[in-house]
């Protein structure tokens, strides 16, 4: 079965306090080639069928009003992986803001 990843990240110009700890943690182990990180979320949805426009506009809608916050977080990416684990160029959707 085909999933549909949905990758939402805080708005660029809101402070990202969990990047931001986790960078500081990069720092302390010794890790100095990171200047910045910003933590996001990651959605996997199974699709039962095709994936078609309809299911792609769905996703759409759903990631707009369940899996992100409109006031701090962005949809940036709405990806289809075939079972092959694939990602399909046609179905990516890259930047959404």
């Amino acid at each position: 079965m085909p999933k549909i990843v949905v990758d939402v990240m805080p708005k660029a110009e809101l402070l990202d306090p969990q990047g931001k700890a986790v960078a500081g943690a990069l720092a302390r182990l010794g890790n100095e080639h990171f200047s910045a990180v910003r933590v996001g979320k990651r959605f996997e949805l199974t699709v039962d069928g095709p994936v078609d426009e309809a299911v792609l506009s769905s996703v759409r809608e759903i990631a707009d009003e369940l899996l992100s916050n409109s006031v701090i977080e962005d949809v940036v990416n709405i990806t289809v992986v075939d079972e092959a684990g694939e990602h399909s160029a046609a179905a990516a959707s890259g930047a959404l803001a």
